[in-house]
């Protein structure tokens, strides 16, 4: 078990399965799909006879009951995909094994340095084996630490049948990081009545709690005029835009909130002197602050743009996706027999709340209730993306665990 989880890991690294926000197909890349032939062959060769890759890019396998008990059948489930924030092509794992503690420099670009100041958390790592990136590219343990920790428990669960559990079901899914993971999931193939991602961070840490989340669209329309006939006739629709921008609250930011504040974040705009859009995004644990900031941010809008008589404006709000912890305090136990089993897994569980989302707060809210497991990685979506051995092996010991305390608890 030891080697295998990192040998998987670094297996699937090198595969390019770039998401692409562009694209109007699912999956929104076809190289999503190279790891998923992969992992079909690997579920296979483990014994899961079932395991296939769908037309959509996922991959659905089960791991057969071997308990007499009727045992809720639940599902593990990560991401295949990796961020468009930055390239996933040429991936160079390196592996710093037994690290001696100080910054990490790293080889492919020496101006990227993981250093421990910015990343406290290697202070518990010394003596561990830690894989980053040369600093080229991302490493992709968002969520191929995922991926590689199910199915290396998975074939801990086939080859000791001494460790009892009920129907163990897995998914991979395709572009989890452009907000599509779970658009096209067959939940009656799926058949699982509860659910877990192994997408986090931390070792010991599970989170039952998400950003409830809006996309907000603002498109203004100005007056376009003859630059050289202008005088008290044009009504500049960039920089209408740029005014409303300007607006906004500094204290209500992504780089100037943390913990359980919301923000209001935008994420582009685009324009000429007769129409421009602003994309946002506006995130808050509670509904009613989201309410409040979309309020707040159209008021915003109506301000500035009366100052604009022939100018107008519409606004549209999309839902994303919602606090799945309104679905999991439903289900107490989902949450209780992880935690067990993050402590029998020789861990200290800490319970969090994430300041975003998962494939898990749609699937609560699609019927399958499914809070957020550590996979151990850190500095997602960038080149200093690193994980450690020891803490994807503490994550396969953690889905074992937890597939023996359903069974125990059945």
């Amino acid at each position: 078990m030891t080697d295998t989880v990192l040998d998987r890991f670094l297996r699937y690294v090198v595969i390019d399965t770039q998401a692409d926000g562009s694209s109007t197909t699912q999956p929104s890349t076809e190289k999503q799909k190279n790891l998923g032939r992969l992992l079909v062959e690997e579920l296979q060769a483990i014994g899961l006879r079932d395991a296939h890759l769908d037309e959509h890019g996922y991959v659905y396998a089960t791991i057969p009951s071997n308990s007499d008990k009727q045992v809720p059948v639940i599902c593990f489930c990560s991401h295949m995909d990796t961020a468009p924030d930055f390239t996933g092509t040429g991936v160079k794992p390196q592996l710093i094994r037994n690290y001696a503690g100080g910054d990490i420099v790293l080889p492919g670009d020496p101006s990227r340095v993981i250093r421990v100041s910015e990343h406290p958390e290697l202070n518990n790592q010394i003596g561990n084996d830690i894989v980053t990136t040369d600093g080229t590219t991302l490493l992709g343990a968002d969520d191929k630490a995922g991926v590689a920790e199910i199915v290396a428990a998975a074939k801990v669960l086939v080859d000791n049948p001494d460790i009892r559990h009920g129907t163990v079901k897995i998914l991979f899914t395709t572009d989890e990081e452009i907000g599509r993971g779970v658009d096209k999931v067959d939940f009656a193939k799926l058949g699982a009545a509860f659910a877990y991602t192994m997408d986090g961070e931390t070792a010991g840490t599970i989170e039952d709690e998400t950003f409830s989340a809006d996309g907000v669209e603002i498109a203004i329309s100005g007056v376009a005029m003859h630059p050289g006939f202008a005088k008290g006739r044009m009504e500049n629709a960039i920089k209408i835009a740029g005014a409303i921008i300007d607006r906004l609250p500094q204290d209500m930011a992504p780089e100037t909130t943390e913990g359980r504040q919301g923000f209001v974040h935008p994420t582009s705009v685009s324009g000429s002197m007769e129409k421009a859009t602003i994309s946002l995004i506006v995130r808050d644990f509670r509904d009613e602050g989201l309410a409040e900031k979309e309020a707040m941010l159209e008021k915003i809008v109506r301000e500035v743009i009366s100052a604009y008589p022939g100018s107008t404006y519409s606004f549209t709000v999309k839902e994303q996706y919602r606090n799945m912890k309104v679905v999991l305090d439903r289900h107490p136990e989902i949450v209780e027999n992880a935690v067990e089993a993050i402590r029998r897994a020789g861990m200290e569980p800490v319970r969090g709340s994430i300041r975003g989302g998962t494939d898990g707060s749609r699937l609560s809210f699609m019927g399958l209730p499914c809070p957020n497991i550590f996979a151990g990685g850190h500095a997602f979506h960038s080149p200093l993306e690193w994980v450690s051995r020891q803490d994807m092996e503490k994550a396969v010991k953690t889905i074992v665990e937890l597939a023996r305390v359903w069974e125990e608890r059945a």
